[in-house]
């Protein structure tokens, strides 16, 4: 598994525009990574130092079509923080 298969996006909500001047980063990632390859993978695609890494699993959430119900995929999120004399990730600069 490489880096850019467990990093699979970044996640853009108002909440996560509130990390990123302390260096919090947010991005949904592969339902089975783990803490420790998430850390490298975002060391490796983005070459910075992160500090610590959180995690959370989500269900999706019960959409109906008429009469039929279903779920949207269910994901994990994770919460990246950077140490504090590493450099910002330059996706995120413009966003700020």
């Amino acid at each position: 598994m490489t880096a850019y298969d467990i990093i699979i996006e970044p996640i853009l909500s108002e909440k996560s525009y509130d990390g990123i001047s302390d260096k919090k980063y947010t991005f949904k990632v592969a339902k089975n990574a783990t803490k420790s390859q998430i850390k490298v993978a975002v060391e490796q695609i983005f070459g910075v130092k992160v500090a610590k890494v959180n995690t959370s699993n989500y269900d999706g959430k019960l959409k109906r079509m008429g009469r039929n119900e279903g779920r949207r995929p269910a994901f994990k999120k994770a919460f990246v923080t950077l140490t504090a004399e590493s450099k910002a990730i330059e996706f995120f600069e413009s966003l700020a």
